[in-house]
């Protein structure tokens, strides 16, 4: 009975210190409810109820992906709208050449079948 009530009070002690140190820890905009002093002495003098109340109420959750989202420059209609299009003189040159070489490869490919 000793052993038994010796790790339910190590267990008390490791969660209250987890919990104030969760308390001191965490960032000042998730702390809700009440204020971090206050929550500090709830947890220290109501040992586990303390933990527990900060766990389930003065602990804020963190900011969901859905409600901070990151949006890419292609999906913001004003940015894409200031985008104008990029205009090569030499565009169409370039494409006739590319279809000439792409012309003789396919002809350098038909011979070298027909050869088989």
């Amino acid at each position: 009975m000793a052993r038994v009530l010796l790790a339910l009070v190590i267990i008390v002690v490791a969660f209250t210190v987890y919990a104030l140190v969760d308390c001191l820890m965490l960032p000042k905009t998730r702390v809700k409810a009440l204020p971090r002093v206050a929550w500090f002495f709830i947890i220290l003098l109501f040992t586990p109820i303390g933990g527990i109340l900060w766990l389930l109420i003065g602990r804020g959750r963190r900011a969901t992906t859905s409600a901070v989202r990151a949006i890419g420059p292609d999906d913001d209609p004003d940015f894409l709208g200031t985008m104008r299009p990029i205009h090569d003189p030499n565009e169409d040159e370039r494409i006739r050449e590319l279809e000439k070489r792409l012309a003789e490869t396919d002809d350098e490919q038909d011979k070298g079948k027909s050869e088989r």
